[in-house]
């Protein structure tokens, strides 16, 4: 297994390349498995000599629902999690507040657009977990909400 930090855009990713099998890399980025696809030679047989552009693929919906880490703080709360990598621009509620299905929380800034992140539940925010300005990875917790 060999061990990998990379910075893209200010965010820091640790990856490790468990295993190479023809085309196919299985990889772990911040703790988090993928199988990805290689094309051309493999990487790690020689260096790379300017950095090239990573394909993306669309992990938001490969998952059920039941895999959804929880909130650590026990209890009954649910968690409004980070749809993908960004930053947080702006908190639209603070500890306290009720929130209903389909409600604004948050605006952050990824891939160069504003997103408005929504909750889908009902109930109070118990504890906001990122403040204006922070960088966030994909399933990240932003609020949680009892």
């Amino acid at each position: 297994m060999k061990n990998y930090k990379f910075i893209i855009e200010g965010n820091s990713y640790e990856v490790s390349v468990n295993g190479i099998e023809d085309s196919k890399a299985d990889i772990t980025v911040n703790g988090k498995a993928y199988s990805v696809e290689i094309v051309g030679e493999a990487i790690a047989e020689k260096p790379v000599s300017k950095p090239r552009p990573v394909k993306k693929e669309n992990v938001a919906n490969t998952q059920p629902k039941a895999d959804i880490p929880k909130p650590k703080s026990g209890g009954n709360s649910k968690a409004v999690l980070s749809p993908l990598p960004g930053v947080i621009l702006e908190l639209k509620v603070k500890q306290g507040d009720t929130v209903k299905k389909g409600d604004i929380v948050l605006i952050m800034e990824a891939m160069k657009m504003e997103n408005n992140i929504s909750t889908e539940f009902e109930g109070v925010i118990s504890t906001i977990k990122v403040s204006k300005g922070q960088s966030v990875m994909q399933n990240d917790v932003l609020v949680e909400i009892d």
